[in-house]
């Protein structure tokens, strides 16, 4: 087997399906890539077992064959080669040859049938979306994650589609963050998944804020999405969500209005002085006021206080400013609402514009 490609066709292939690549695990097979040639094109595959990328660029390779290599060396290899640098590969005996220009390099290989691929059953869903939109949806909600709960569901974002509209939902059992979008879908039933949190991201990191279109299907245990020469795979967690609807408070009459960069600014000052365990904010509200205090087990102190329209009746607040910050944060708008009733009742945190977004942070005793 031999054949030639120039460093600018393989090295994004290799970038993008080394992302799933494990540097260490158990089945050496993982470690490496499956290269699949035919006459017109040049597949790359990476996996974990959880999570696997496929990229395709055409290629004219002249001949039909399938190995497998050592994603990170090879990548390591084509990404210290000089621009413009044309590769030649062939085979021999139980080894790859990489030649280009007066450098020789001998990788070792696994039997490509040995390498594990994902086949998924017909889709119960299948429909195309603006990958800029589906990755905004992504985006504004993937940050209210749970990392390594034991509560397994809470990994992972919620996707659910009733036909009309798509529905992202990710929480913490601390925080809650969802995002709605029209969306129609031919479906006779609502449709819930969950996808794992590597899922989340690499799918993220894959999508393009673009008027491109993102082909997604959905079976019973996998979402798949191909877009721009990728196919994307993902595990499901075989899980059932939280009755998240439950958690959502309502709209108050008398919300707070802050410009968001003035209250970011000054919940991160303030956030500087407070415990790092708890990271605990003590939020004072009062008549066109917004006071945060903090303070640590060094006894040290700040007090920040903004300016703000709020008409509501006064009331004191603990929260993790962290959760304040990050939900803010994701907040497309120039100011934010904040709605609260009760002290001991999480707040909603909304843009001031109807985007479809809604964020919940639950009160923390200080």
């Amino acid at each position: 087997m031999k054949f030639t490609i120039k460093r600018e066709t393989i090295l994004p292939l290799l970038q993008t399906t080394n992302a799933v690549v494990e540097r260490r695990h158990t089945l050496p097979i993982l470690s490496n890539l499956l290269i699949s040639l035919d006459k017109n094109t040049i597949n790359v595959t990476g996996t974990d077992m959880e999570v696997e990328i496929i990229a395709s660029h055409e290629a004219s390779n002249g001949e039909i064959s399938e190995f497998t290599v050592p994603g990170r060396k090879l990548l390591d290899i084509c990404r210290a080669l000089p621009e413009s640098a044309q590769l030649d590969f062939s085979i021999e005996k139980d080894h790859l040859v990489l030649k280009t220009g007066k450098s020789r390099f001998t990788l070792a290989m696994l039997a490509a049938k040995d390498f594990p691929q994902t086949e998924i059953a017909s889709p119960l869903v299948d429909f195309e979306i603006e990958q800029g939109v589906f990755k905004s949806l992504m985006e504004d909600t993937m940050f209210a994650m749970a990392q390594q709960d034991v509560r397994y569901y809470l990994n992972g974002l919620l996707l659910e589609l009733n036909g009309k509209t798509l529905r992202a939902v990710a929480t913490d059992g601390h925080r809650l963050a969802m995002k709605e979008i029209d969306q129609s879908v031919d479906i006779s039933e609502s449709v819930q998944i969950i996808i794992p949190r590597k899922g989340v991201i690499e799918l993220v990191r894959l999508l393009e804020h673009s008027e491109d279109k993102a082909r997604i299907q959905i079976t019973r245990n996998h979402i798949r999405a191909k877009l721009n020469g990728i196919q994307f795979t993902s595990k499901l967690i075989d899980g059932k969500f939280p009755d998240y609807e439950k958690v959502l408070p309502k709209e108050t009459s008398t919300p707070l209005k802050a410009d968001k960069n003035a209250l970011k600014q000054s919940l991160t000052r303030a956030s500087i002085l407070s415990n790092e365990k708890y990271r605990g904010v003590r939020i004072i509200l009062k008549n066109n006021s917004l006071q945060a205090l903090a303070h640590n087990p060094e006894q040290e102190e700040a007090e920040e206080e903004l300016e703000v329209d709020y008409q509501g009746p006064e009331m004191e607040i603990g929260f993790n400013v962290t959760y304040l910050l990050d939900a803010i944060n994701a907040v497309r708008t120039d100011s934010v609402l904040i709605a609260t009733k009760d002290p001991g009742e999480s707040c909603l945190i909304l843009p001031d514009k109807e985007t479809g977004c809604r964020y919940v942070v639950m009160p923390m005793r200080l």
